[in-house]
């Protein structure tokens, strides 16, 4: 072939890497600008339409300006009683925070708790501090701390979204150095390649840009809502998926270089043929399974669906355009130091997964029957997971100011001090249902809210609003109860018209919205799935065993999660989303191994049987799909680098629920299930005629 002939071969493969490197430089810049765009109010983790929510948005119409109130806890130095003469200092050093910048109107006195041994204050401060809030919440504490003989602690929602803050500071940096070291790192010491591993990363570094970028404009044009839990999922998720099927697309072609003779646009144009199907279809099943969570009534639920689906798109648009452009441009050099195998020498570059198939094809029985009996050990101890929320203590993994506050409040004032039960209800009624709420059993007091600087309630459009304060902490599962019965009286009051909200309410109504969200996306997934593999593999009774398998793989890892998160991390409770995030990532990532396998064993099948094509595809598949699954384990645990028990929870989900599947589902329960079935497992495909 002429040299003229060889550049007009390479001649689109060149543009095309031209044109990704331009998306590159000029959209790479938006994944660290996402945070703009991203918020993190309170209404995004609430049900649309539950009583709570129609009460968060009552209170607007009773807040004379928006603030957002920091609590100032007071106790004395070494415990015991404040002593006598520190009350009044507390409410001095409170006063002359006013006419501070960012603080709005005057602070309140101070108050005694009832055992003498602590003192509480309320600073409202400007919603809109956005980088000023941690400044203004010092002068806060300076102020605060004049108070001789006392400690002081800064509590209440300002606190709160500070912490918050500093948890997420490190999505757009930490996070994606971790999760992008860790991913070379595993490449290299996984195929002893220079090249290959950098395209990869690469390729998933571009993904993500483009991403950004359409999620950027998207949201800053309010058609999507990302959070900083939305924001860094989308990061771990888009790296892990480019990845994995970057690992896929480069492995066939190595596999083709050799079929080829090291001829790269023939053997390119063989592998596309080969892995564009399996990696579609892999696609489709996370995409739809995403999209799914538009069927959820919860905010940020809904919101993770299309932008996780944009950025799985754009994940494989990156694998089967810029890698492949990469890959023929290099050739054989992107495997350096390696070369790549002629296909005759596949058993002897993959040994021990030709040890695997072997003790598969021999005991197919033995093997399944094993796998499936530790499974359902693992599946036994899933109903143990307690997914009623995790305790306000135990939101934040690390230490955090507000979290301390808080338990000092709780200490020495009603539990639900500073978290009041909220009421709206029609101004006629005011006095019966603030003495109706006083007499429920677990309320501490019930007062009608007031305009500053007056006794008179606050009506606005003809209701009212009352304060009801619980005995037990706002985020026990007593607090629960008695807003439960809370509700069942107030409701029977005639002519109230009553709704009660507050945060216990929230955190109540975001569980059973979140049961109700699974008992609905969870078939809806499935049934996506299904109807993938059945297009995918042109059967019936695999695609079933396919999905019973990776459902039964989520149950185990659920099981696994309980233990491990109850008795090794010390947490108390589970985000009620996290089994639902749990399961469409685990289910929808996990038929990914399996649609690699079997796709390649259909392939095999139609040339050699259903037994030879078993063993060969999964011989060819085993070391990829394994690579593929420790990369995709080891990004979502870097999750954990955000010090919050819900990313943290979901990291150890996904990591050890990839793990179980790539090693144990894909690796020896499935394959033993395919073989002792036989070909009747193609049913009602051709292939199941096939000896």
């Amino acid at each position: 072939m002429s040299a003229t002939a060889r550049w007009a071969r390479r001649l689109l493969p060149l543009l095309v890497l031209v044109a990704w490197l331009g998306i590159g430089g000029g959209l790479g810049p938006y994944a660290g600008k996402l945070g703009e765009v991203a918020t993190n109010d309170q209404a995004a983790f609430l049900p649309r339409d539950a009583e709570s929510t129609r009460v968060l948005r009552a209170q607007d119409a009773f807040r004379q300006e928006e603030t957002l109130p920091a609590l100032v806890v007071w106790t004395a130095d070494g415990g015991g009683a404040v002593a006598p003469t520190a009350q009044a200092a507390a409410t001095r050093a409170l006063a002359s925070l006013t006419g501070t910048e960012g603080v709005v109107g005057p602070p309140s006195p101070a108050f005694l708790s009832d055992d003498g041994e602590a003192l509480r204050g309320v600073v409202r401060l400007a919603p809109d501090l956005g980088d000023e809030l941690a400044v203004v919440l010092g002068e806060v504490e300076a102020a605060a701390s004049s108070v001789p003989g006392t400690e002081v602690w800064l509590g209440g929602p300002a606190a709160t979204q500070a912490d918050l803050k500093d948890a997420f500071a490190g999505i757009d940096g930490i996070l994606l150095a971790v999760a992008l070291t860790t991913v070379l790192v595993i490449l290299l010491l996984v195929y002893r390649s220079v090249l290959l591993p950098l395209l990869v990363i690469a390729g998933a570094v571009l993904a993500l840009g483009l991403a950004c970028a359409v999620v950027y404009a998207l949201a800053d044009r309010d058609v999507v809502r990302v959070d900083g839990q939305v924001q860094g999922i989308l990061s771990i998720l888009v790296i892990g998926a480019a990845t994995d099927y970057a690992l896929l697309l480069a492995a066939r072609y190595r596999e083709e270089l050799g079929v080829h003779d090291g001829d790269r646009v023939p053997a390119m144009r063989s592998a596309l043929k080969r892995s564009s199907g399996p990696v579609v279809a892999s696609a489709a099943t996370v995409a739809l399974g995403l999209l799914a969570l538009l069927f959820s009534d919860l905010t940020n639920n809904r919101a993770l669906g299309p932008v996780g689906a944009i950025g799985i798109v754009c994940a494989v648009l990156s694998s089967l355009t810029f890698l492949p452009a990469a890959l023929v441009l290099l050739g054989r050099a992107a495997y350096w130091p390696s070369r790549p195998r002629p296909a005759a020498d596949g058993d002897a570059a993959h040994p021990v997964w030709h040890r695997v198939a072997g003790i598969v094809d021999r005991a197919p029985r033995k093997v399944w029957a094993g796998s499936l009996a530790a499974l359902l050990a693992c599946a036994a101890f899933s109903f143990t997971l307690d997914a009623k929320g995790v305790p306000f203590d135990e939101i934040f993994v690390k230490d955090a100011p507000s979290v301390a506050a808080q338990q000092r409040l709780g200490a020495h004032f009603p539990g639900g001090a500073g978290n009041p039960a909220v009421v709206i209800a029609d101004a006629d009624a005011a006095e019966r249902v603030r003495a109706t709420a006083a007499d429920v059993d677990g309320v501490a007091s019930a007062a009608l809210f007031a305009a500053p600087g007056t006794p008179r309630p606050l009506v606005a459009d003809g209701r009212v609003r009352i304060d009801v304060t619980l005995a037990d902490a706002a985020d026990s599962a007593a607090a629960e109860e008695t807003v439960v019965a809370l509700r069942t009286a107030l409701h029977a009051v005639p002519g109230a018209d009553a709704l009660v909200g507050g945060t216990t309410a929230q955190r109540y109504d975001t569980q059973v919205t979140a049961e109700r969200d699974r008992s609905l996306i969870v078939p809806v997934v499935l049934v996506v799935i299904l109807a993938v593999l059945v297009g995918l593999l042109r059967s019936l009774l695999l695609p079933v065993l396919l999905v019973a398998t990776v459902a039964l793989n989520f149950l185990a890892t659920l099981g696994v999660s309980a233990l491990v998160f109850e008795h090794v991390l010390g947490f108390t409770g589970t985000d009620p989303a996290v089994p639902l995030y749990g399961f469409v990532f685990l289910v929808a990532l996990g038929v990914d191994y399996n649609i690699f396998l079997m796709s390649r064993v259909r392939e095999e099948t139609r040339r050699h049987g259903t037994r030879e094509g078993l063993r060969r595809g999964l011989v060819a598949t085993g070391g990829v799909i394994t690579s593929a699954g420790v990369v995709l384990a080891a990004t979502f645990a870097a999750l954990g680098v955000i010090p919050l028990a819900f990313l943290v929870q979901i990291a150890f989900i996904v990591a050890f629920g990839v793990l179980l599947d790539t090693l144990v589902v894909r690796s020896f329960l499935v394959p033993a299930l395919v073989r002792d079935i036989g070909p009747a497992v193609w049913w009602p495909g051709a292939l199941r005629h096939r000896p």
